[in-house]
């Protein structure tokens, strides 16, 4: 078996472990929320551009795509949705803050990049074999994580969800990212509490 096509099927799963570490460990500090919030909102901002102009088929379970999409923030990047991931996951491990910052970052740098890097492997083998050259030309003008300043011009019909669409799209991220942020500060707010009255 592809472990690539297992990384994919499994990819909404693997930031749990993740996330509970950051949660255990979390002691908020100022300029870490201020940091994360940052990284967090800016990740997520490339996430829905990049959902608007793909649309829902980016949450599928099989590899592949009907459209090459090359317009919006995939003119700056081929892997937007990657890239907003990686962005929030430093952004968490900034906002969840704790003694185990630092190298939480990095392995949260090195996990995700490696993860996405064999998801992203997979896809454009798959999306070599079905847009042959178009998708040539676009992966030898456009890179894959680190984004060009200035879009590849293309001609293309460029289509974008409503935001109706695109914030149903994005629901369970967005949801994910609000419980996340909640449950950290009602911990940071009950071990106040305790700090008070213990």
């Amino acid at each position: 078996m592809d472990i690539r096509k297992l990384i994919f099927k499994i990819r909404g799963y693997t930031p749990i472990p993740f996330a509970l570490v950051l949660l255990y460990q979390s002691d908020m500090i100022w300029w870490g929320i201020v940091i994360g919030l940052i990284l967090t909102l800016s990740g997520e901002f490339i996430r829905i551009s990049g959902v608007r102009c793909a649309g829902g088929r980016t949450r599928t379970r099989k590899v592949g795509a009907k459209e090459l999409c090359t317009w919006g923030p995939f003119a700056h990047v081929r892997n937007p949705l990657y890239l907003g991931n990686i962005l929030i996951y430093a952004g968490m491990t900034f906002f969840a803050g704790g003694p185990w910052l630092l190298p939480l970052l990095i392995i949260s740098l090195v996990y995700f990049s490696v993860q996405y890097g064999l998801i992203i492997s997979l896809e454009e083998q798959t999306l070599t074999k079905i847009f042959t050259e178009e998708y040539e030309e676009y992966k030898s003008n456009v890179p894959r994580l680190l984004p060009r300043i200035i879009a590849w011009k293309k001609e293309k019909d460029v289509k974008f969800l409503t935001w109706k669409k695109v914030v149903h799209t994005e629901r369970r991220t967005l949801q994910n990212f609000i419980v996340f942020i909640i449950i950290i500060v009602l911990k940071e707010v009950l071990i106040n509490i305790l700090h008070v009255f213990g």
